[in-house]
């Protein structure tokens, strides 16, 4: 395990997101209580944004569950396995999971679904924003036309992977660090591209939590609303962190 050390700095300003010296979760800067015990390796991360902010599109109440609740179990849960083997705290979050195999047999299955969730969840909040929406500009408004065509291409085949995925995950766009390739890929439970070792420029939750208060069963009116909280700066942000090989999450 000590060969996979690493510090924060090896993923510049996203690998400080899921580092190990995280400040504590809250909303708008303030604690949340219970989002990591002290001393406790990850933290619940802070949003940029109120629990209200992504109204119409995304409620408040889903937000207050999804974030201080949901996203918070993952967390403590992770904390819990990583606890019983503190060696691992040796390694940030996305190398234990590209790593998964040397992960001891009794916590890989914990971390799996608890540090995925952890992973994932991070990476949602910070692609959202109340002032999200509109079109892509500048180098990641190219690569998406590159990639997919147009932005409409892109949304037509997200949403339709995100519709015929069965049961709960997520479906993600990929690059590839090197050549600048997309794809839109869909992954089960918590499950990650971290864990292949692949970059996630974007990514969608399909769990119910995270649209069933507001939209109930109608899953496709929640991805079609979606688009309008991405937020393409932030996104464009990470597309250039990747080539450079920076973003993890």
């Amino acid at each position: 395990m000590a060969g996979l050390a690493l510090t924060t700095g090896a993923f510049g300003r996203y690998g400080q997101l899921l580092a190990q010296t995280a400040a504590p979760g809250g909303q708008m800067g303030t604690s949340t209580s219970g989002a990591a015990s002290k001393g406790a390796p990850f933290r619940l991360p802070d949003l940029s944004y109120t629990y209200e902010a992504l109204q119409p599109h995304i409620d408040a109440k889903t937000m207050e569950l999804h974030h201080g609740k949901h996203h918070l179990a993952y967390v403590e849960k992770l904390n819990a396995a990583i606890g019983k083997h503190p060696d691992l705290t040796q390694m940030l979050l996305p190398e234990l999971l590209a790593h998964l195999d040397k992960v001891p047999e009794d916590v890989r299955q914990d971390i799996r679904n608890n540090g995925g969730g952890h992973a994932n969840h991070t990476m949602f909040w910070t692609i959202m924003s109340s002032n999200g929406g509109g079109e892509p500009k500048s180098g990641i408004g190219a690569a998406i036309k590159q990639g997919f065509g147009s932005l409409d291409e892109l949304k037509k085949a997200f949403n339709g992977a995100g519709l015929k995925h069965f049961g709960s995950g997520w479906v993600f766009v990929v690059v590839d660090p090197k050549s600048g390739a997309m794809e839109v890929v869909t992954r089960p439970n918590q499950d990650t591209p971290l864990m292949e070792a692949k970059r996630v420029l974007l990514g969608n939750d399909l769990w119910e939590h995270a649209f069933y208060l507001k939209y109930n069963n109608r899953k496709e009116d929640y991805l079609n609303a979606w688009w309008n909280v991405v937020d393409w700066n932030e996104i464009g942000r990470r597309y250039d962190a990747i080539r450079s090989g920076d973003a993890v999450i």
